[in-house]
This record gives C-alpha cells, structure tokens and sequence, in this order.
C-alpha cells in the first residue's frame, strides 16, 4: 500500500545564508536543526552556501526555462529540488540579506517555486529587514513565507556580539516556525501529488 502524503516526512533544507569568514549563521543553523532533531513528520538538512562556490549568477538563459548548462548550476538545482521545505538562516547586512544568498537564489527558478520558506534572521534588530527582503524575493518565486519569523538579537542572543547564546523562549520561537512550515509543506505536497 502506498503512503499518502501526510505519511511521507518532509524534506526541510536549513540554508546557512553567510559564507564570510567568522559567520554566526552556520552555528545559528545547527542550533534550529537540533531543535529540529526528532521530528517524525520530517526530515532535516544543513545546506551550507559555502559548501556550492557558486559564482556570481552566470547562467546564458534565465532561469524560468530550466535549462541549466554549468555543473554547479546543475549540482545547486539537484540539491535544491530535492527539498519540500526551506529554513533561511540569514544575517542583516545594511538592512537587507548577504549578496551570496541572493546571488544562490537568483540561480534557480522551479526548483524554490510552490514550497513553503520559514526564516531565522540575526542582526542588531533581530534580522527582521533582511527577512522582509527575503520575503519580497521569495515571493516573486512562488514561495510561501510562513509566520511568525525567529529574531535573534546581536546585543541579546550573542555574548559580547560573537559568542551564540539565545535567550530564554528562542526555542519556542523556532518551533512555532517549525510547526507552521511543516503544515503549510505537508498541504502542498499533497495538493502536489493530487495534481
């Protein structure tokens, strides 16, 4: 007997969105995925931008057509289509998100399109411009940006502005993020196989 999709885990990317040196959002990243850890409905996996290289966007064709032609191009579409679900970890960087993670995102097309995005942003605000930027790109792909976001402050959740420390009731925020990911993902892989 075959599973219906409310039986099938969802497939979440969490993407580390800074390759700089001395990042917070590699470290921010395995904290949501520990959260994470355990949930039957799904399944999780840290996919760092530094590990993919990818140069600034060198595609002939627009994206929209699918018709990737450089490996790591290809290599990014694969790994991206392969997920249900996306957990953006991003910093602010002059009130909006870094331009590798725009520059990874412009890449592709349908790979992003139809899927529910979650966010965890950092910055002495909380992140909270760079996710609303976010939003505004992921929009224009047919992702969906579930609330409420995680805010995490510089001055509150890092010790001395380096060291990660979240503060008392962070995790809940993340679940509440979670939870609502996970039922928007599971609704739209159903309407997917429906179709």
């Amino acid at each position: 007997m075959a599973s219906s999709p409310e039986q099938t885990p969802v497939k979440v990317a969490i993407i580390v969105g800074a390759t700089r040196p001395g990042r917070k959002a590699d470290t921010v990243a395995d904290w949501v995925g520990g959260i994470a850890a355990g949930r039957e409905e799904a399944t999780f996996e840290i996919v760092d931008l530094a590990d993919y290289a990818l140069p600034h966007f060198d595609e002939q064709m627009p994206p929209l057509y699918g018709q990737y032609a450089n490996p790591h191009t290809l290599k990014w579409a694969e790994k991206i289509g392969s997920f249900d679900a996306f957990v953006f970890v991003t910093p602010e960087y002059n009130a909006s998100i870094p331009g590798v993670l725009k520059n990874a995102i412009d890449y592709l097309a349908a790979e992003w399109g139809g899927k529910p995005a979650g966010f965890v942003g950092y910055g002495m605000e909380g992140g909270v411009r760079a996710v609303g930027h976010l939003r505004v790109i992921l929009e224009d792909l047919k992702v969906t940006g579930v609330e409420p976001a995680v805010e995490l402050l510089l001055p509150v959740d890092f010790e001395d502005f380096t060291v990660f420390a979240p503060s008392e009731g962070k995790d809940k925020q993340v679940l509440a993020m979670l939870n609502e990911l996970l039922a928007q993902a599971q609704r739209s892989k159903a309407e997917n196989q429906a179709a």
